[in-house]
């Protein structure tokens, strides 16, 4: 796990949280993996294969279960990325995947309520 990641999740535990606090993580299948890391001007923020990168994206998403964090997974479709991207004047970057993920999952679960 990279020190960035392990610095956050002490955070998330120190926290004295009264409701469950829920996070929004980047999901891929195999061809959107790709297809996003093509387009990426971060692709070095990518694991080498998608086995790997899905590999991280397992353990971090139990060190969030251990700490008390729901993490609900969000499937990026490249293409309605990209759109979002443009209409945004964002760059394909781990920042504007972060937000994109955020917003369509803040907007889900405004639904919800």
């Amino acid at each position: 796990m990279s020190s960035r990641r392990s610095v956050m999740m002490r955070s998330l535990r120190a926290k004295n949280r009264k409701q469950a606090m829920i996070v929004g993580v980047v999901g891929y299948t195999a061809e959107t993996w790709s297809q996003v890391k093509a387009t990426a001007t971060d692709p070095q923020c990518f694991e080498d294969t998608f086995e790997k990168w899905k590999a991280v994206a397992v353990s971090a998403r139990r060190e969030f279960q251990r700490s008390g964090v729901q993490a609900v997974e969000y499937q990026i479709e490249p293409q309605v990325f990209a759109e979002w991207c443009a209409q945004h004047q964002q760059q394909n970057d781990s920042k504007a995947r972060a937000e994109f993920v955020s917003e369509k999952l803040s907007a889900a679960y405004a639904q919800q309520s």
